[in-house]
């Protein structure tokens, strides 16, 4: 049986290799990074810190079987780790696995939201998820448009078999048949185009777009004043501008600001139907 000072020596020195860990990679040296924190991991294996900051090692290595290894390990034992289910996500997607990856990231962005709001990892989640969604959307619409345009051809052909039937009426319907037959040739186009709108970007409606950055939003808030801005973007004015309200010019402090939770649901919406929306300029 391990005693309880062995147990503290044990930590105490698994601590100093990950202060050694995070000085060897703030130099870039990765694997002497690695071999810290593998000797931390050796030392206390319950740590899950010590799992995720080899993982970012092996991230910067483009390691991502090992990325996925350390960050999955990292997450049975804390399963509210962001960092964890971040760098998961992105392991998935380097695997092309993206529905998965994109519920690695989306989890890291709930849990982030909840921990750090204002965090900078939280917008480079984001960003992360939106590029990942954008893809799924492109494979998707790519699918689409091949299924319509393939059920438009079978359904011109018919139409076109079923002219060349009605040719063989006596004179004097000939004509009438040809016209039935430009019609219904003309609405079959038009219902197509109708089917194919939702996959063609349009401009995105402005009370979902932040009144400062013009972009979608990603985390709403409202001031006193009912002026809805990005997150970030308004803290980040508060910060370095001043304590007011860019819009209104009224005073305004953090404190002050609410999630506008009906624009974030409405935003949602829109995006589920209009897959484009993700792309980042």
């Amino acid at each position: 049986m391990v005693s309880g000072s062995a147990l503290s020596a044990a930590a105490k020195q698994a601590e100093q290799l990950r202060k050694d860990g995070n000085i060897y990679f703030k130099k870039d040296r990765f694997g002497a990074a690695i071999d810290a924190y593998t000797e931390a991991i050796t030392l206390c294996p319950n740590v899950p810190v010590y799992w995720t900051n080899r993982a970012l090692c092996h991230r910067r290595r483009n390691d991502w079987l090992k990325v996925e290894e350390d960050c999955r390990r990292a997450i049975q034992l804390d399963y509210s780790s962001v960092k964890a289910h971040y760098m998961l996500g992105l392991a998935l997607l380097q695997k092309q696995e993206l529905d998965e990856g994109v519920k690695e990231l989306q989890k890291a962005l709930d849990l982030g939201r909840g921990a750090n709001p204002k965090g900078y990892m939280v917008d480079e989640i984001w960003q992360e998820l939106a590029k990942a969604k954008y893809m799924l959307w492109e494979h998707a619409s790519s699918k689409r448009s091949w299924e319509l345009q393939s059920l438009k051809e079978a359904c011109e052909t018919a139409l076109r078999e079923k002219h060349f039937l009605d040719d063989s009426q006596p004179e004097g319907f000939l004509d009438e048949a040809g016209i039935s037959h430009m019609k219904q040739l003309e609405v079959l186009r038009q219902v197509f185009r109708k089917a194919g709108e939702a996959d063609i970007p349009c401009e995105v409606p402005d009370y979902l777009c932040c009144k400062i950055t013009l972009d979608i939003f990603c985390d709403p808030v409202i001031t006193p004043s009912g002026v809805t801005y990005e997150r970030a973007v308004i803290l980040d004015h508060l910060q370095k501008v001043g304590k007011f309200d860019p819009i209104t010019r009224e005073p305004l402090d953090q404190s002050q600001l609410v999630p506008n939770l009906a624009i974030k649901e409405a935003v949602q919406a829109y995006l589920d139907k209009h897959g484009w929306a993700y792309k980042l300029d």
